[in-house]
């Protein structure tokens, strides 16, 4: 059952991740995304926490994709289980 948007949570600067759930059939997925992995596909690197929440938002369409493969491959991470994308996730440009 493909994913659906949930919400953008936070950019946790410590973890160097922006927090963001998807939803499987009205269930949250707990998810994350690191900040090199949106540089990677950004192409560019931002700044504080503001940067990052506009960087994901416009990034989006392409985490959400990728969430979806890995959430459909089975490949989930921590409890709850909840999916984790890393720039080794993402085709260099």
């Amino acid at each position: 059952m493909p994913l659906t948007p949930g919400d953008f949570r936070s950019y946790d600067d410590d973890r160097q991740v922006v927090r963001f759930t998807m939803l499987n059939a009205g269930v949250e997925v707990p998810c994350a995304v690191s900040t090199d992995a949106m540089d990677r596909i950004g192409g560019k690197a931002r700044g504080g926490p503001q940067a990052r929440e506009q960087q994901f938002l416009q990034l989006r369409g392409q985490i959400e994709d990728r969430a979806q493969h890995k959430f459909d491959a089975v490949e989930l991470e921590g409890l709850p289980p909840g999916v984790i994308l890393r720039s080794i996730d993402f085709p260099a440009p």
